[in-house]
């Protein structure tokens, strides 16, 4: 049973909290990441299984979980929530994305206008950008604009090497359950991303750290450091010590 209350506490903060805040908070205490995929655990769009692996297990997951179980804690706070389907860029001109249901965004709206807010896309904005403008927004030292294509906004995120495009959102509301096709193929298809390899992620108030295959890789202040994990017993190791995720035995 979905309990506002012990979601809050997984997040550590409390029900007055603002939406920027909230939004940071989930960011830094719930990775992202796949590790089910890699455990042939399947993954279902249910609220109640959702609220047992990320708040209960305390553990994380990819969009779809992250950002459907943030929309409906967001709800239950007063908050006026839309579900947004994406495409993932697959070039970073902008020129190519996925396919629809690609990745799942919310969208918030208040008294102050419309916000996308994104729990579930790994390295990206940390707190909420405002909808309504074209303009630069900066988010934690980094930059971000959205631009309209059509009925559609474009992502983009300053790199060193200039702006390069996230991801293709529609403003089309849409429900859970369109996104569950996608699921399904995100968890099964060798062409995926994330049955190629196993991720953990976080913000943290100085910068990221996290778990991939051979590396443990920690920013802080801008500045990246790796650390290696040699094998499935580092990695564990690191998944615990880091991010408090206990994965079942291999036995």
């Amino acid at each position: 049973m979905f309990d506002v209350a012990r979601y809050l506490e997984r997040i550590g903060v409390g029900a007055e909290q603002s939406l920027t805040r909230l939004h940071r908070a989930h960011l830094e205490a719930v990775p992202f990441e796949n590790l089910d995929i890699h455990l042939k655990r399947p993954i279902r769009l249910d609220m109640d299984a959702l609220f047992e692996k990320v708040v209960v297990q305390r553990r994380g997951g990819f969009c779809y979980e992250l950002n459907g179980l943030f929309a409906r804690l967001l709800t239950a706070l007063g908050h006026r929530v839309t579900l947004l389907s994406a495409g993932v860029a697959t070039a970073p001109d902008g020129s190519a994305y996925g396919p629809e249901f690609d990745h799942l965004a919310l969208q918030v709206a208040d008294e102050q206008g419309r916000w996308l807010a994104d729990v579930g896309f790994g390295e990206c904005f940390t707190e909420p950008l405002r909808l309504d403008t074209h303009d630069v927004q900066v988010r934690s030292g980094r930059a971000y604009r959205l631009s309209p294509e059509g009925d559609n906004l474009i992502l983009w995120s300053e790199k060193p090497s200039g702006w390069e495009a996230e991801y293709r959102l529609s403003l089309v509301p849409r429900q859970l359950a369109d996104f569950e096709g996608m699921c399904r193929y995100h968890q099964t298809s060798p062409d995926s991303i994330f049955t190629q390899r196993r991720l953990c992620t976080r913000a943290t108030p100085e910068g990221r750290i996290t778990a991939k295959e051979g590396t443990l890789v920690l920013t802080r202040s801008g500045v990246r450091t790796e650390q290696p994990l040699p094998d499935e017993d580092a990695l564990r190791r690191a998944l615990v010590e880091h991010f408090g995720v206990i994965l079942p035995s291999l036995e």
